[in-house]
C-alpha cells in the first residue's frame, strides 16, 4: 500500500480555516557605524480551536512583515494535539531552552489557568479545561517553545496502550477514554462535513 501524497495547493489551504494571534511584537535593534537599524520580531500562534495548533517567529524590516512570515511558519508547523474531550489527556512537562512549562488537565469548567504565551497556545489549540504552570524562564518565546514540546509530547491512550502491552480500559480511566473517543469522532466528523 503506497501512502497517499496531499496536495498542498493553496486551494486546500484557504478551506482550512485558522485563527492567528499575536503573542509577541519585537524591535530589535543592530548598532551599526552611523546609529542603530531598527527590525522586527513576531512571534505568532494559530490554531482551529479543535485540536489543531501551529507557532511561528518571524522577522522582518518592519513589524506587518514580520508578521506575515510568522504565521507563515505557524501554518508550516502545524501539529494535532489530542484531547480528552476539552482537555488534555494526562500531565505533561515540556521543555526548551531555559522554558519549563507543566501542563495537567483539570476538570470541566475550570477553563485555561495560564499566563502569556501559553494561554495564547492552548486556547487556539481548543483546549478549555486546563492548568499551565511556567517553571523556567519567563521570556514568552521559551514558555510559547515549551509549551508547544508539552502538547507534542501528549500520546494517545491507544499509543500508551500499544507500549505497555495492555489495554486502553485498564490504562486510561474511563472518563478520559470516552471523552477522547467523542472528540476524536467529533474532529473527524468535522473534516467529513
Amino acid at each position: 500500500m503506497q501512502p497517499v501524497a496531499r496536495d498542498w495547493s493553496s486551494k486546500d489551504m484557504a478551506e482550512e480555516v485558522y485563527e492567528e494571534r499575536t503573542i509577541k511584537v519585537n524591535r530589535v535593534a543592530k548598532v551599526v557605524k552611523g546609529g542603530r537599524r531598527f527590525s522586527f520580531t513576531a512571534l505568532m500562534v494559530i490554531g482551529d480551536k479543535n485540536g489543531r495548533v501551529g507557532l511561528g517567529y518571524g522577522k522582518a524590516k518592519e513589524a506587518g512583515i514580520a508578521v506575515q512570515k510568522g504565521i507563515e511558519e505557524a501554518r508550516k508547523n502545524l501539529f494535532s494535539v489530542p484531547l480528552a474531550g476539552d482537555t488534555i489527556i494526562h500531565p505533561v512537562l515540556g521543555a526548551a531552552g531555559a522554558g519549563r512549562v507543566l501542563l495537567k488537565p483539570a476538570a470541566p469548567g475550570t477553563g485555561v489557568i495560564a499566563g502569556g504565551a501559553a494561554r495564547a497556545i492552548l486556547e487556539m489549540a481548543g483546549i478549555h479545561d486546563v492548568v499551565a504552570k511556567s517553571l523556567g524562564s519567563s521570556n514568552a518565546i521559551n514558555v510559547a517553545h515549551a509549551t508547544i514540546s508539552g502538547l507534542k509530547d501528549l500520546k494517545r491512550p491507544d499509543e500508551i496502550a500499544a507500549l505497555r502491552g495492555k489495554y486502553v480500559d485498564e490504562i486510561i480511566p474511563g472518563a478520559i477514554n470516552r471523552a477522547y473517543a467523542e472528540k476524536k469522532k467529533q474532529i473527524e466528523g468535522g473534516e467529513r462535513g
